[in-house]
């Protein structure tokens, strides 16, 4: 056959229009994929189906939420290894058993239905109930350096309120935060919930997570996260729950048990490689003992720099502009000093040096296993340099001591969200001291460590003059 122009052009217009049935028959697949497990390309439409899902949960009794989150600790679990490799291997930062040991926290001490409490006044005039009532489709915003964990632990306190959540995951912890969206979706079907009860987006970006905060079905929005992210939540014009920054301190006086307080502090900064906001981020040491203090550090994984122009060469590598480099946030100690030619075994978790109170890597919150070490002369000046090191963000801190007098006074100048005594700092969030957990600390709206009662709203139902039996 002779190919001229004509056929040619016949033969083109026909594959071009095979071409166009086969784009129809993938976009049609693809919208059949779209929302399986609670994961849409669409916000509006995320949020539609999540508004859909609260209204059965509200309808349906208290049984059925703790059925769902019951699901929910067994499932996550059971995936809480997988989990914590995915987040290592996607975000490169952190430490896997760590990890696993966050999420373990998530499922077994986030609390549950138990914490929605009702109230009431009873007398001449009848009976008044106060009872904690769903906000509706919570927006929910999530960090890398906790994705899956705060999903988890956000999910059960959002979900035993009985409100549906709409997760705006950070970018860098995409397949973290989706994977674990989804193990939540198969545990709610498993035990019998609704559909999209918890759901996300497909491409996470500043864009959609603004699309989420201003959709009118989000009643109430939640972030997680460094304070840009708080600070536009908080002008949301909606009720907000801000999670921020920290930048925790501790101080080790001269009555501390030395020995304790230094695997202590060792343990607590290099838990998850520094990246909890509540984890240790610089020392204050009553100059008497901080010769000791150091010592003992070394002897639990502790690397000391003294060289200046090696602890120099250490914060140029590690900020920039005046901001810890992202290159290094979570990173492992031994990682960090090989980039400074230096090199150690496994056993080193942390690196420690000396500096003074005005330092970079002392009024910075670096997210990273280094600790710089202040000394005082005595447990008052501490308490200030403390303070002023801590910066008003009411976030955590950390004391060592065994005088009355001083822990008081830490506790009261200080003013945080969470204050540890005589611990590591994991054990102010439930790991290794009593109390809830919880990865949405609210210093800055002043919910302090949410639960389900935090997503809740107060309502009074009054009935005028019965039931009152007094």
């Amino acid at each position: 056959m002779d190919l001229n122009e004509k056929n040619l052009g016949d033969i083109v217009s026909l594959i071009m229009k095979e071409l166009e049935k086969k784009d129809i028959t993938e976009n049609k697949e693809c919208d059949i994929e779209d929302g399986k497990n609670g994961i849409f390309s669409s916000v509006d439409v995320a949020i539609s189906k999540a508004k859909e899902a609260q209204v059965i949960l509200f309808a349906s009794k208290l049984e059925l939420r703790e059925k769902i989150i019951k699901s929910i600790r067994e499932d996550i679990r059971a995936a809480a290894i997988e989990l914590a490799e995915l987040a290592v291997e996607e975000t490169g930062m952190g430490r896997v058993n760590d990890k696993i040991l966050k999420h373990h926290a998530a499922v077994d001490k986030t609390p549950g239905v138990e914490d929605l409490k009702a109230f009431a006044f009873s007398g001449d005039n009848g009976l008044t109930v106060m009872e904690l009532s769903p906000y509706g489709v919570i927006g929910s915003i999530t960090p890398s350096t906790n994705p899956s964990e705060t999903i988890v632990c956000n999910a059960i306190g959002m979900i035993a309120a009985g409100n549906s959540i709409v997760f705006a995951p950070h970018p860098g912890a995409k397949k973290t935060s989706q994977r674990a969206v989804e193990i939540i979706n198969k545990a709610i079907s498993k035990a019998g919930g609704p559909d999209n009860l918890v759901v996300t987006i497909s491409e996470p970006s500043i864009e959609n997570t603004n699309k989420i905060v201003k959709n009118p079905d989000i009643k109430m929005v939640v972030a997680t996260g460094g304070p840009g992210v708080v600070k536009s939540v908080m002008s949301s014009g909606k009720k907000a729950i801000g999670a921020g920054a920290g930048n925790p301190p501790a101080l080790v006086d001269e009555t501390a048990d030395i020995e304790k307080a230094a695997k202590d502090i060792i343990d607590g900064c290099s838990f998850d490689n520094n990246l909890p906001c509540t984890s240790e981020k610089e020392v204050v040491a009553v100059d008497s003992i901080t010769d000791y203090l150091i010592f003992e550090m070394q002897k639990n994984g502790a690397y000391l720099l003294k060289d200046d122009k090696i602890v120099n060469k250490l914060c140029e590598m590690v900020m920039k502009n005046g901001s810890p480099n992202r290159a290094y946030v979570g990173k492992d100690a031994s990682y960090i000093l090989k980039n400074l030619g230096i090199d150690v075994g496994a056993e080193i978790k942390v690196i420690i040096t000396e500096t003074d109170a005005k330092h970079p890597l002392a009024v910075s919150e670096m997210l990273m296993p280094i600790l710089p070490i202040i000394r005082v002369k005595d447990a008052l000046e501490g308490i200030k340099v403390s303070k002023k090191l801590e910066d008003g963000l009411r976030h955590t801190a950390m004391i060592h001591s065994k005088n009355i007098d001083i822990l008081t006074k830490y506790a009261r100048d200080m003013e945080t969200t969470i204050l540890v005594k005589n611990g590591p700092s994991y054990s102010g969030i439930g790991v290794g001291g009593e109390g809830y957990s919880t990865f949405t600390i609210a210093g800055p709206t002043g919910e302090g460590l949410t639960s389900a009662r935090s997503f809740a709203r107060n309502r009074r139902c009054v009935l005028v003059g019965g039931l009152s039996i007094k």
